[in-house]
């Protein structure tokens, strides 16, 4: 870790959001791996997963792992919205200064959040690179095209925006908009609010157990639509300062139940 952020660093805490959906097979060695992570992160890190209306046993677990261990919470979607609404819910009941993001495949290793540290304060998010990607050739290239087709119609410098490790500040975070297919340009949003984003690689990994839940249609079709729908919004952003203030108290929490605007 570099030298130049330990008094940063020392007012920072972590929450890792963690999204689930049917991945009852996984969850148990997921947990195994966080453990090793939250042995050694420099932060205050809580976990936070997000059941995204799974339909097997997935919500027991997570009952039953954040019921017998500190560290761990969660919430539940009460019924499938997909990932980018499973990662704004996560958002919206963040407590912490940074929100870290991987997925609960185990294809990505929390202990990679270790080298991540060191860039912040000065970037905004740190953005995961997959190298020697595990995956299938139908996963890596229909990857490789939708990556390709959004570079050439966003220009956004984001080499792998599917890498489902990140930190980003949460003051960023939270002023992400809720659209379909959101997740897929996180770099991309922090960049709009004047952020900075770094790219780091990290390891991949075979996937641990079950089924992949995209197929050629929602990783190729699917991105190309939501790719011009994100053109749309960044014609539209508008960013502000606050040059001076006199306000009241912070306004109450959300409610169990709320539910959040959609873009």
């Amino acid at each position: 870790m570099s030298a130049s952020n330990p008094s940063y660093l020392s007012e920072q805490s972590l929450t890792v959001l963690v999204p689930v959906y049917n991945e009852e097979e996984s969850l148990g060695q997921f947990v195994v791996e966080m453990d090793k992570f939250l042995a050694l992160t420099p932060v205050p890190t809580t976990v936070l997963f997000v059941n995204d209306g799974s339909t097997d046993g997935s919500l027991a677990l997570l009952r039953e792992v954040c019921g017998s261990k500190s560290g761990y919470e969660f919430i539940s979607l009460s019924q499938n919205r997909g990932l980018s609404t499973a990662i704004k819910a996560g958002i919206d009941h963040v407590r912490t200064t940074l929100i870290g993001y991987i997925d609960s495949d185990i294809q990505t290793t929390p202990l990679d959040f270790l080298g991540f540290f060191e860039f912040f304060p000065e970037f905004d998010m740190v953005n995961g690179i997959r190298a020697k990607r595990q995956d299938t050739l139908v996963k890596k290239l229909s990857s490789k095209i939708a990556n390709g087709v959004r570079r050439t119609l966003i220009n956004d410098g984001i080499q792998d925006t599917g890498c489902p490790l990140k930190i980003i500040k949460a003051d960023y975070a939270r002023r992400l908009p809720l659209f379909h297919g959101m997740h897929r340009f996180l770099g991309a949003l922090v960049q709009l609010q004047g952020g900075r984003v770094k790219q780091l690689p990290v390891r991949h990994f075979p996937r641990f157990a079950g089924t992949a839940k995209y197929n050629l249609w929602n990783r190729a079709w699917k991105p190309l639509v939501d790719t011009f729908g994100f053109r749309w919004i960044r014609s539209r952003w508008k960013n502000y300062e606050i040059g001076e203030q006199h306000v009241g108290a912070p306004a109450a929490p959300a409610l169990v139940g709320q539910s959040g605007n959609t873009y």
